[in-house]
C-alpha cells in the first residue's frame, strides 16, 4: 500500500526531510485511515537506516488535508525543538499561492483578524477582538493575476503567512467573500456542488528557516499545482 501513495522528498540530511505533500493527503493519520504523509516517510527513513527501531520523526507545521506544497519534518527531538522555536519567534517563512472567487479590492495589502476556532465542527470563524479564545491571525497578499471564467472572476494570490492559525487563509479570504476555489468547508459556491473536491487552490510554494543544526538560511521554492491553478493557466491564454 505504501509503495502506491508517494511523497516527493526535495531535500534530506540527519536534522530534516523537506517534502511536497500531495493535496487531498492527511500530514498524520486521521478518522480516515487513509495513507498519511508521517507514515510514508517514516517508512522511507526506516528503509534507509541499518536499523530495526521506528525511526523518530516529528511535525513542526501542519498544512489542511486539501492543501499540496512544502513542508518540513523533523528526523531528531533536538532539530523538531529548534524549528518549533523559530516558528514561535517568526523566524520561520511560509508563502502560499492561492485561487480565489471574486476581486480582490486591492492589488496588495494585509488582513489582521480575530480567529476562533470550533473543535465540535473543525471549523475556525472570525469574532471579535477580545471572544474567549480567540487568537490573533496576520497575513500579506497580493495579486498575481486575474480573469474571467465561465464559474465567474478567479483571483491568483500569493499569501504570506505570518501566523499560523487552524484553517488561517481559507477563513481570512472567505470572510472578506473571497473563498478559495474548491473549499467545500468555507466557500458557498462550492458547498451544494456535488462533485467531491479533495483539493483546494491553495498551495505551499516556498519555505525559508535556519538549519537546526548547521544555522544556515535554508529556502525552498515550488510551482503550484492542482485543478485551480491549471484553470488559471488555461484559461489565460
Amino acid at each position: 500500500m505504501l509503495k502506491k501513495k508517494r511523497v516527493p522528498i526535495v531535500f534530506e540530511d540527519d536534522a530534516v526531510i523537506v517534502c511536497e505533500k500531495p493535496a487531498g493527503m492527511p500530514v498524520q493519520s486521521d478518522h480516515t485511515r487513509d495513507m498519511d504523509v508521517l507514515t510514508i516517510l517514516k517508512h522511507h527513513i526506516f528503509e534507509e537506516q541499518n536499523s530495526e527501531e521506528e525511526p523518530y520523526l516529528a511535525v513542526v507545521h501542519r498544512l489542511d488535508r486539501p492543501v499540496g506544497g512544502l513542508m518540513v519534518l523533523a528526523k531528531t527531538k533536538e532539530a523538531a525543538a529548534n524549528l518549533s522555536e523559530q516558528i514561535q519567534n517568526f523566524e520561520f517563512e511560509k508563502n502560499y499561492q492561492a485561487v480565489v472567487c471574486g476581486n480582490l479590492r486591492e492589488d496588495f495589502g494585509t488582513f489582521e483578524d480575530y480567529l476562533l476556532k470550533n473543535g465540535k465542527t473543525n471549523k475556525t470563524e472570525v469574532v471579535k477582538a477580545g471572544t474567549p479564545g480567540a487568537r490573533k491571525a496576520e497575513l500579506d497578499y497580493e495579486l498575481i493575476d486575474c480573469i474571467e471564467t465561465k464559474e465567474g472572476v478567479l483571483t491568483w494570490i500569493l499569501v504570506i503567512l505570518h501566523t499560523g492559525r487552524h484553517h488561517q487563509i481559507r477563513v481570512q479570504f472567505a470572510s472578506r467573500g473571497l473563498g478559495l476555489y474548491g473549499d467545500t468547508k468555507y466557500n458557498p459556491k462550492f458547498q451544494k456542488t456535488k462533485k467531491k473536491y479533495t483539493e483546494i487552490g491553495l498551495y505551499s510554494t516556498r519555505i525559508s528557516f535556519n538549519h537546526p543544526v548547521t544555522g544556515e538560511r535554508m529556502t525552498f521554492k515550488i510551482e503550484p499545482s492542482g485543478e485551480a491553478f491549471e484553470k488559471m493557466d488555461v484559461e489565460a491564454f
